[in-house]
This record gives C-alpha cells, sequence and structure tokens, in this order.
C-alpha cells in the first residue's frame, strides 16, 4: 500500500467514525485501531470506546485496540473505563475478559502490560491497571 493509500485509508475512517450507523461507526474503531498513535486518531477512537448510541461500537473498538497486544491499547482501552458509566465499563471489561483472558499466554500477557502501567503518570490509569493485575491477572 503506498502512503497516499494509507492516507486515503485513515481518512476515510476517521470520516466513517462520525456516521450515524453503528456498523459504520464499529469498522471504523477496528480499521482505527492500528493508527492508534497517529495525530487525532486517539480522540477519535476514545470517543468511538465511550460511543453513547451502541455498545457495539465500544466492543469492536476495544477488541481491535486490545488485539494489539501493546501498552498504547490497553492504555487508551484504560482511558475510556476510568471515565466510562458503569453500561459502558460492562463492555469494555468485557472486551478485555474475551481477548485477553482466554489463553495462559494472552493472561501473561496481560498481566505484563498491566505492570508497566500501574506506574503511568495519569492517576486514573495507574488504578485501572492496578484493578486489571486484581481481577483477571491472578486467576
Amino acid at each position: 500500500m503506498t502512503l497516499s493509500e494509507i492516507d486515503n485509508e485513515l481518512s476515510s475512517a476517521l470520516q466513517d467514525a462520525r456516521s450515524a450507523s453503528w456498523s459504520v461507526r464499529a469498522a471504523a474503531g477496528r480499521r482505527l485501531a492500528g493508527s492508534a498513535e497517529e495525530a487525532g486518531v486517539a480522540d477519535v477512537l476514545h470517543r468511538l470506546l465511550l460511543d453513547g448510541q451502541d455498545t457495539a461500537v465500544t466492543r469492536e473498538t476495544a477488541e481491535a485496540l486490545l488485539e494489539r497486544g501493546d501498552i498504547c491499547g490497553l492504555r487508551m482501552v484504560l482511558v475510556a473505563l476510568s471515565s466510562a458509566d458503569d453500561g459502558t465499563s460492562d463492555y469494555l471489561d468485557g472486551a478485555i475478559n474475551d481477548v485477553c483472558c482466554q489463553s495462559e499466554e494472552g493472561l501473561a500477557q496481560l498481566e505484563e502490560l498491566s505492570s508497566v502501567l500501574v506506574s503511568d503518570a495519569d492517576d486514573s490509569i495507574s488504578n485501572e491497571a492496578s484493578r486489571i493485575l486484581r481481577v483477571w491477572a491472578r486467576r
């Protein structure tokens, strides 16, 4: 894929993130997760993680970020968890369970990443990472 094609795909996904259709927004969240470090994408992903219209958008975006298997993806989900209402929190926790807690390898990776994030400068993230370690990492 050329740089121009990548830019076009990113622009298209950013536009789709504003769609009235939940399924288009959910697909946009999945497509944008791979570019979470790009300028402007993190804010859009945060909005999709906390989508007030449909929890499927929240779930798809969270799963895609967690499937990255890195600090960036987990950190974004923890940021959303720190400000989510109870219902949205349930869907974000469900994504963590389904993506990270179905194998010993997944649990080990979740524990490793959360162990790094407990030292995050943002207290809300470090608190969520500590909760993750208490709830899931010691299963």
